[in-house]
């Protein structure tokens, strides 16, 4: 098989921007606000972190999902979820919960905590319109059973979805074959990974700071700063001096319709309609 080593090129810098949802959560959404709606097949991406109480404590009560897929990576805190089905789980620091909302389903994810730090990202990731009406479903792993590997020297990955190598993290899901990596890179520390042919990607760093991409085409992303990746496989990434700690995530894109309101994701506004009446005569 032939690698593909055409430098990737980093098309555009995206900075997050301060909002709140659930019941007042403060968060930052770099994917889903206006300058960047959607990235084919993420469309949401929501980092929240502090030390503050008050921004977390209320939580996110019971809400509906139909449609797409949430992932919860879980850096610092606690966060209990519950479902309508009867699921119920605790998230835990360094925990991964891949949920597939489906045909539908009504959940709530509240913190477990009443003081400390509460630190880490959602994703939306869209379904395609065979698999929006399939039986919701979790996979959920604890820190212990998501793999770390050392590539190179000063480099640190925490495997999710994808593969670094030979070892492939414990989330499938075949309809966007996706990537997800946790990445530290030490002071100065250069490394390049190979993307998967034809994804969508973005790189975001949450943690000091670092270049992404080479020559022309690279971009200097600060603390709470994403870099959206598009052409070539070969992505080439530098720390700054205090080191970088950063999430690449990589999906097929869907390239469907995409009707959407609220917490429902469908393909038709008549497919949404439908959506917002099964949820109010309690079909979900």
């Amino acid at each position: 098989m032939t690698i593909d080593t055409t430098p990737a090129r980093v098309v555009r810098k995206v900075h997050g921007r301060a909002t709140s949802d659930g019941a007042g959560v403060k968060l930052t959404r770099v994917i889903g606000g206006p300058d960047l709606p959607e990235l084919d097949p993420f469309l949401l991406l929501d980092e929240f972190g502090t030390d503050k109480a008050e921004d977390y404590i209320a939580g996110f009560p019971s809400h509906p999902h139909r449609g797409f897929e949430t992932v919860t990576y879980m850096l610092d805190g606690r966060m209990r979820h519950k479902d309508n089905h009867g699921n119920e789980g605790l998230l835990t620091p360094g925990s991964v919960q891949w949920m597939t909302a489906g045909r539908g389903l009504v959940h709530s994810e509240m913190p477990e905590q009443e003081s400390g730090r509460m630190r880490g990202f959602q994703l939306w990731v869209n379904l395609p319109a065979r698999e929006k009406m399939t039986d919701p479903r979790y996979q959920e792993f604890a820190p212990e059973r998501i793999p770390v590997v050392q590539p190179d020297v000063g480099v640190t990955v925490k495997v999710i979805a994808g593969r670094v190598g030979d070892v492939a993290g414990p989330i499938t899901q075949p309809a966007t074959d996706p990537l997800y990596l946790d990445i530290a890179l030490e002071a100065d520390t250069a490394w390049t990974y190979a993307l998967p042919e034809g994804h969508n990607a973005f790189a975001y760093v949450f943690e000091g700071a670092a270049t992404v991409g080479e020559g022309d085409s690279a971009r200097a992303l600060e603390t709470h700063e994403m870099g959206v990746i598009g052409g070539g496989s070969a992505l080439a990434l530098r720390a700054g001096a205090s080191g970088a700690r950063l999430i690449l995530v990589a999906g097929t894109p869907l390239r469907e319709p995409v009707a959407r309101h609220g917490p429902f994701v469908m393909n038709t506004r008549q497919e949404l309609m439908q959506a917002f009446v099964d949820f109010q005569e309690g079909k979900f």
